[in-house]
């Protein structure tokens, strides 16, 4: 559990207890091909984990239509102080796009679901009838 750091403002020391509480997820902590959905205020993007910082991002209709490759930075509370490589609620999604200059910033991040892919089902031929 997170204890108030002196050296740092109430605002901020406010911010790491609210995204304990909320919680989120680091990216390095899943493994490639996780597919996570974040849905924020305003928008419902995907995420294809591609290893460390790196996914394919879609779900904004500006920005991110279809899939592009993204560096997911981390999570924001708004400020200039980044949780690296988190994807937190109540906290705001940044990025960098490859088509633009300075980072993406969400609407805050309402949740976080990771979409469990099933593997295909390999199915076994066999004579109409047999049994085993």
């Amino acid at each position: 559990m997170f204890s108030p750091h002196p050296n740092l403002a109430d605002e901020v020391n406010r911010g790491i207890v609210r995204s304990e509480i909320e919680g989120g997820v680091f990216l390095n902590d899943l493994p490639p091909s996780t597919v996570l959905e974040i849905q924020t205020m305003h928008h419902r993007y995907t995420a294809v984990l591609l290893g460390g910082s790196e996914a394919l991002l879609s779900g904004h209709p500006e920005f991110c239509p279809e899939p592009v490759q993204v560096a997911i930075a981390g999570s924001t509370w708004g400020g200039s102080m980044l949780k690296l490589q988190y994807v937190g609620r109540g906290m705001h999604l940044e990025f960098r796009h490859p088509q633009y200059p300075t980072p993406i910033i969400t609407s805050p991040i309402q949740e976080i679901r990771d979409r469990v892919q099933l593997p295909a089902l390999e199915l076994h031929s066999r004579p109409h009838g047999a049994h085993t």
